[in-house]
C-alpha cells in the first residue's frame, strides 16, 4: 500500500461501511459493562460461561503471580517451562480425552504453528470456505496446495479427496463456526478422513466449555476419540474466560510439535498465571455444569423471542446466535440503535462474513439472566 494512497483507502472503508475502530472497556468482562464512559448491556462477548471474572479464577492468577512473577521470561524450550505450564497441559489432555497437550500462547499461533508442521509441499489441504480467518491463513501460509469446499458439504469434499494422486491430505475445519454458530458434521468427517488415510483437525474455539456433558466441546458431545479426530485445537479465551490455546492429540504428534511448530518454538511462553488461573476454570467448568444448563435456556429462550418478531436467525444451538441483515448499512444502523438503547451487539461485515451477509452477532453467557433476554428482545422489536 502506498503511504500516499492510505487516506483514501481509510475513506473509502467509512463510506462502505466497513471501518472498525476500538471501543474502551472500563469494566471487568461481564454482562453489565462500563465502555467508552457508558453503560451497555453486552451480548457481544465470548466469555460463554462467565468465567473471566469468576473470584476463584481471579485468586488462582493472583497466587500464581505472587509465586512466579509475570512474565515467563523464555520460551518453553529454554526455562520458560514452568511447574503451572506443565500441570495445565496434563489437565487438558485428561479433560480433552487425548493423550497429551501442548499449549500456544494464541488460537492464531496454533492453528499457523500446527497446520504449517503437518503438511509440506505436494501436499493439500481442504479447508472449508468458512474456516475462521486463523485457519484460512495457515493454510495459505503452509506450502502445501490449498482446495476449499462449500460449508459442510461433504458430497464436495469427499469427491475432491477423492481426486488427489500422491501427497498427504489434511482436512481443515471450524468445530463451531465462529461468525454463523452452527457446527461441522464432524462425525461424517471423521469418517471422510479414515477412509481417504487424511490428518483431520478441528478448531473447536467456540465449542470447548460449552458443548458435551463434561463441556470438553464438539468432539465430547459427538462422542469421537483421538483415533477419529487426531488433531485438536482449543482456545482459552472464550469460554474458559482466561488466555492462550492448546493442541491436543496423540503422545507422537504433541513430541513432533515440539520439534517443528514454528509459533510455538520461537516465542515466550505465556505467563504462568494464566496456565494456573486456567486450571482453577477448568475445574469448575466440569463441576459447575448448571452452567451449560443456563446457557441453553437462555438461548432457546432468545430464538423463540426472535422467531415470534420475524427475525432471520441462522440454524445454531450454540451461544452464537446471529441475526441475518444482508446489507452493511442496516447492519451498522442497527447496531447503533441498540446501543442508543443501552445494549451492545457488534454487526459484522465483510471480509469477516461473505458480501450480502452482515449480520448482528449476538452471543449470550451463563452470567445472562431471563430479564436481560427479555430487554434485548425488547430492543430488537422497536428496531
Amino acid at each position: 500500500m502506498n503511504p500516499n494512497n492510505i487516506p483514501q483507502f481509510l475513506a473509502q472503508k467509512k463510506q462502505q461501511h466497513l471501518y472498525r475502530s476500538t471501543r474502551l472497556a472500563e469494566s471487568a468482562q461481564q454482562p453489565l459493562m462500563q465502555i467508552d464512559g457508558q453503560s451497555f448491556l453486552t451480548f457481544c462477548s465470548n466469555d460463554y460461561l462467565g468465567l473471566a471474572n469468576h473470584p476463584a479464577v481471579v485468586k488462582a492468577f493472583v497466587d500464581a503471580a505472587s509465586h512466579v512473577g509475570v512474565g515467563s521470561g523464555a520460551a518453553h524450550l529454554i526455562n520458560g517451562h514452568s511447574i503451572y505450564h506443565q500441570q495445565l497441559e496434563e489437565e487438558l489432555a485428561t479433560f480433552t480425552g487425548r493423550q497429551r497437550a501442548l499449549l500456544f500462547s494464541t488460537g492464531y499461533m496454533a492453528n499457523l504453528g500446527v497446520v504449517n508442521a503437518l503438511v509440506q509441499r505436494g501436499d493439500k489441504i481442504y479447508a472449508d470456505r468458512l474456516n475462521h480467518a486463523s485457519l484460512v491463513d495457515a493454510a495459505l501460509l503452509a506450502r502445501a496446495k490449498l482446495s476449499r469446499y462449500p460449508h459442510n458439504d461433504l458430497v464436495d469434499l469427499q469427491q475432491k479427496l477423492g481426486k488427489q494422486q500422491s501427497g498427504d491430505k489434511l482436512i481443515l475445519c471450524d468445530g463451531v463456526f465462529s461468525m454463523d454458530g452452527d457446527v461441522a458434521p464432524v462425525t461424517q468427517m471423521a469418517k471422510l478422513a479414515k477412509q481417504h488415510q487424511a490428518w483431520f483437525m478441528v478448531d473447536d474455539a467456540h465449542g470447548l466449555g460449552v458443548l458435551g456433558k463434561r463441556g470438553a466441546g464438539l468432539l465430547e458431545e459427538q462422542g469421537l476419540s483421538q483415533d477419529d479426530v487426531p488433531v485438536l485445537m482449543g482456545t482459552l479465551g472464550k469460554a474458559v474466560g482466561t488466555a492462550g490455546a492448546f493442541i491436543a492429540g496423540s503422545e507422537d504428534l504433541i513430541e513432533y510439535l515440539k520439534q517443528t511448530a514454528r509459533t510455538w518454538i520461537y516465542t515466550t511462553a505465556m505467563p504462568a498465571a494464566i496456565a494456573a488461573a486456567t486450571s482453577a476454570s477448568l475445574k469448575l467448568i466440569e463441576k459447575e455444569t448448571w452452567r451449560r444448563e443456563k446457557l441453553q435456556a437462555l438461548i432457546q429462550q432468545f430464538r423463540s423471542g426472535a422467531e415470534q418478531l420475524g427475525l432471520q436467525l441462522m440454524p445454531s444451538y450454540t451461544a452464537i446466535q446471529p441475526i441475518l441483515l444482508g446489507d452493511n448499512a442496516t447492519a451498522v444502523q442497527a447496531s447503533k440503535t441498540l446501543q442508543q438503547q443501552g445494549i451492545l451487539v457488534t454487526a459484522i461485515r465483510p471480509p469477516t462474513v461473505p458480501e450480502g451477509t452482515a449480520r448482528l452477532r449476538v452471543t449470550f453467557s451463563a452470567s445472562h439472566t431471563e430479564a436481560d433476554v427479555n430487554r434485548l428482545l425488547d430492543a430488537l422489536a422497536k428496531l
